[in-house]
């Protein structure tokens, strides 16, 4: 058990961390291109598409663009932050405070189906407002 808090934490500490150091270290971080594979090859965002981007303007205090990007980033920010305090918590005091909803098989679905039914508007949206060719340029086909 020691392991999965240890990784939990260092999941927690990466998710925290890295669109920092990726925004402060990219100056067009807005017009760049995207890093997902899914949006490389297809030019159609993923599910995740946009979260460390809406992670980092939501560092800058922009919420406006950080919900742009993707509605759930700034809600990926407060469970990180929960979820590393309550694991160092857990390791300081050697008891287990939220097992029963980070391992609840209803709880999963429900961020399973929630993120899937809002993924599915986004692209709906997306396909809406880009035309094939501009579709394309976000891909590696272009």
């Amino acid at each position: 058990m020691l392991n999965k808090k240890l990784l939990g934490i260092a999941g927690a500490v990466c998710i925290l961390v890295i669109p920092w150091l990726i925004g402060y270290s990219s100056p067009h971080l807005e017009s760049d291109q995207s890093l997902c594979p899914l949006k490389l090859l297809t030019g159609l965002p993923c599910p995740g598409c946009g979260i460390t981007k809406s992670i980092y303007f939501f560092y800058q205090g922009n919420l406006d663009k950080s919900l742009a990007f993707h509605i759930l980033g700034p809600l990926v920010v407060v469970f990180s932050i929960l979820a590393l305090a309550t694991l160092v918590l857990e390791l300081i005091t050697h008891k287990s405070y939220f097992n029963r909803w980070m391992y609840n098989s209803r709880f999963a679905w429900t961020l399973g189906v929630g993120l899937s039914v809002y993924h599915i508007i986004r692209l709906a949206s997306f396909l809406l407002n880009h035309s094939f060719q501009e579709i394309i340029k976000e891909s590696v086909w272009q």
